[in-house]
């Protein structure tokens, strides 16, 4: 969320042609719009939009973020009191808040010329704006919608996070009524539009479907370009008929017709596959989908079609439709208990999804009885007898084995379903009277409106095979490197560190987050590591800290940048080299450019590095090997985290810059300068220069105890109750008998123990454990695979959850439990845990 242009509050009054009440003097400057009061980063460069809604009044929350140091408000009363109570207080007095957040966004997109692609349709807009956006990373810095941000709220928050960093801009639009669209077009102004298809969700709000299609097509009105499926007649007939208020679209098509710029010539299903034929400027393409269903088909072909239009050669398509990946924010399937087989589609409910999901499920399920759980279908806007009745028709055409209807509405039409069904009047009546075992070897789709809460029925049908895992919370984790970010001045890029394991959290998943949020450069320990990496997809510079000499045939395969940090390194890398050069092991644009390096130099925490005495001798070796080509110098900060260390800090920072300036005026070129961690990152903002590098900061622990609250926790360590004993006084517990009760109690043994990383320093009490919100001491030694706690007094049953660290006991009192750091209680967490990775 790095905004480059930041803007004076009462600057932002006259843009959005509000009344400014404040002190004149107390220029707020302005880098972040805040809507949700949960979600609050920074705040004094925040601007609150205090919304109004049939639900939620945001004024109700201005009294809250003053509190917590936010002082720019965009309302339309200004609370007299509060303003009175914080005179530094600034508030810009509007009729329409939301309308003023749509004015600001659109006045700081009038600030960017890059292309902007606009996404539009009933169904598919976030699946395929996260795959362009994924799959151009390489071409492009894209920014986009976080998630599906496609409201009138979410496409102003969306926009506003426009800056000179990217290079593209991807955004998806959706609207529920007439007369949306135009607001949001004014926002975007994109140059690309793409309408992916037309469904009955939103019907309501429209007097027809052709009048849904126009009010969606005013997005396009300045396009320079429409691609769309020439397939989907009511769209083509409107698009053809349509009356632009400037100049015409030209149109790039895909579709089964002869006239489509993109002609599908065959379509074949296999297993989990689709094999598509097409035909585009005179050539023939084969392309191998990764799905055979025909909603992820359709968005694979926008996403062909798009990648054609923008020039894109047919082997580089043919890959990146290869190396399309499932988005989880909608159908997801999963392995249940009892042998089933889970599909989640609760995301939204309505005929036309209804039929996507219900055609992957046949597609991918073919073995299995076909069970769909169904909710009431809201706002369709057709009336429930002929709703319901194409819905039983659907599911004959489907062949559906049996329907589970949960909601008033869909149980009064229970009569129209020919098929085996059971009703329920709604989803806590539903858990309430079903025994699960009834899933048993059945293929399950769960397709329910959000207010069902379907996701109760998912955690209980869902496997759950493992019973200690780390859970790594990606969208933390982007939080983590947001808040970073929100502190560098713009252009300086960021290393992120994914060494060890990434902290534990997995390197290749972890490192493909950074590099879909612009991270400039990835660093590792060992070269094996950045093998890793490239193995994964990541496609970012990589560095390599310890670089050993028998890995030099895998950092020229694999493209990986070394540290040179003393001179028999630096001379064994220039022969080898030289010789990778003369036997074509390099890349062209190494031999062309010079292969990077990354010069360490050690300031005074004596660790690996060139010492400043040593400057002349590495120029004269540097200049020797015009083969090398020094892409940074780089050092490490001993104490950056710690206050009664910071003059020595500031003479490491002053000794660094002067070797920096020493060695680019004798070398006569820029290389990168960066000396940052992560907790130096905001405590000496003087020392970014180029580049810092984020290590624990971004698994949410730093030394700067004023960003700590800021951050997100990324890792939770979990684990369950496998049993529960009582314990009588004198009797003993573990090997050794270490563990005594000294009065009569009740101990949970949690299959967790020094193998899967819970060090046996806090065995005996030295450490505790989280059982149901409740600290439970460790009791005993720890045991290779179990460890057992003191649960007296604390409601729990066998199967109940269990915290190792995470929110609830977070990992730096773990760390003080063990008399250690942080670090090490990440980075010990044992592989044969199984990583679980969330997002959304």
């Amino acid at each position: 969320m790095k905004i480059q242009k930041t803007y004076a509050l009462q600057n932002i009054a006259r843009i959005v042609n509000g009344r400014y009440h404040g002190d004149a003097g107390k220029a707020q400057s302005i880098r972040f719009l805040l809507t949700d009061s949960r979600s609050l980063l920074l705040p004094q460069h925040t601007l609150f939009f205090a919304l109004k809604s049939a639900t939620n009044d945001g004024h109700r929350y201005i009294a809250e973020l003053l509190q917590k140091g936010v002082r720019a408000f965009v309302a339309e009363q200004i609370p007299k009191k509060l303003s009175e109570a914080y005179p530094d207080a600034g508030f810009v007095l509007v009729e329409d808040t939301l309308s003023a957040l749509q004015m600001l966004a659109a006045h700081h997109r009038t600030n960017f010329h890059y292309p902007v692609t606009a996404i539009t349709g009933s169904n598919g807009k976030t699946i395929l704006k996260e795959w362009l956006s994924q799959s151009l990373h390489d071409l492009y810095r894209v920014v986009r919608n976080p998630k599906s941000y496609n409201s009138q709220t979410g496409v102003p928050l969306s926009v506003w996070l426009m800056t000179d960093d990217y290079n593209m801009g991807i955004f998806e639009a959706g609207i529920s009524r007439p007369g949306e669209m135009e607001r949001l077009k004014k926002i975007i102004r994109p140059d690309i539009g793409i309408f992916t298809n037309i469904g009955p969700a939103h019907d309501e709000g429209f007097l027809s479907r052709d009048e849904k299609i126009r009010e969606k097509l005013n997005l396009f009105d300045s396009c320079k370009t429409l691609i769309y499926c020439r397939d989907h007649t009511d769209v083509h007939k409107e698009i053809m008929g349509r009356k632009y208020k400037g100049d015409k679209p030209v149109f790039f098509t895909w579709g089964k017709s002869v006239d489509s710029h993109v002609r599908v010539i065959q379509i074949q299903r296999k297993d989990h596959l689709t094999v598509v034929t097409l035909f585009h400027n005179k050539n023939r393409i084969t392309l191998n989908i990764p799905f055979s269903d025909d909603a992820h088909v359709e968005n694979a072909l926008h996403f062909v079609t798009y990648l054609k239009y923008l020039g894109m050669s047919d082997e580089s398509v043919i890959d990146k439709t290869a190396s399309l990946q499932p988005v989880a924010m909608r159908l997801e399937m999963n392995e249940g208990v009892h042998n089933s087989i889970i599909i989640n589609d609760s995301y939204n409910s309505d005929l036309h999804s209804l039929a996507i999901a219900l055609d992957f499920m046949e597609s991918q399920t073919q073995n299995k009885t076909k069970t769909l759980v169904l909710s009431d279908i809201l706002q369709s806007g057709i009336p429930a007898p002929v709703l319901y009745r194409e819905v039983a028709s659907l599911l004959d055409s489907k062949k559906i084995d049996r329907l589970i209807g949960i909601g008033p509405e869909v149980s009064t039409q229970a009569s129209l379903f020919r098929l085996p069904a059971m009703f329920y009047s709604g989803t806590d009546a539903f858990l309430a009277q079903t025994d699960f075992l009834d899933f048993k070897n059945q293929a399950v789709l769960l397709k329910g409106a959000r207010p069902f809460g379907f996701e109760r029925i998912v955690n209980i049908l869902q496997q759950k095979d493992h019973q200690t895992i780390l859970e790594i919370d990606l969208d933390a984790l982007t939080h983590n490197l947001n808040v970073f970010r929100s502190a560098l001045s713009p252009g300086v890029k960021v290393m992120g560190m994914v060494k060890a394991f990434s902290y534990g959290s997995g390197s290749v998943e972890v490192g493909r987050v950074l590099q879909y949020h612009h991270v400039d450069y990835l660093a590792v320990a060992y070269a094996d590591e950045g093998k890793a990496l490239r193995g994964g997809g990541i496609t970012i510079p990589v560095v390599v800290m310890n670089p050993e000499v028998q890995s030099f045939d895998t950092l020229f395969a694999y493209q990986l940048e070394p540290e040179v940090y003393g001179f028999p390194l630096l001379k064994r890398l220039a022969e080898a080299v030289s010789a990778g050069t003369a036997s074509g092991s390099l890349s062209d644009e190494h031999i062309r450019t010079g292969f990077p390096v990354h010069i360490k130099m050690d300031t005074g925490m004596h660790r690996l590095g060139f010492l400043p005495q040593e400057l002349t001798e590495l120029v004269t070796q540097l200049k020797a090997n015009p083969q090398l080509r020094v892409a940074s110098v780089f050092s490490h900060l001993a104490a950056s985290d710690d206050a009664t260390h910071d003059s020595f800090t500031g003479q490491q920072i002053q000794v660094f810059e002067e070797a920096c300036r020493s060695l680019e005026s004798q070398l006569g070129y820029h290389f990168l300068r960066h000396i940052c961690n992560s907790a130096a990152i905001t405590r000496f903002p003087e020392a970014h220069f180029d580049m810092v590098r984020p290590g624990i900061g971004l698994y949410g622990v730093t030394g700067d105890a004023s960003v700590q609250p800021l951050l997100r926790h990324v890792s939770t360590f979990r684990s369950v109750v496998s049993q529960i004993k009582q314990i009588m006084r004198g009797e003993t517990i573990g090997y050794g008998r270490a563990g005594v009760a000294h009065k009569d109690m009740t101990v949970a043994i949690v299959p967790v123990g020094y193998a899967d990383g819970l060090k046996r320093q806090l065995g005996n009490g030295g450490g505790k454990l989280i059982v149901n919100g409740h600290r439970a001491p460790i009791v005993g030694n720890i045991n290779m695979d179990m460890c057992t706690v003191d649960v007296t007094g604390i409601p729990v049953r066998e199967g109940d959850g269990v915290v190792v660290f995470g929110s609830e006991l977070p990992v730096t009192e773990v760390a003080k439990d063990m008399a250690t750091i942080p670090y090490e209680v990440l980075t010990s967490v044992s592989q044969r845990v199984k990583r679980v990775y969330c997002q959304g």
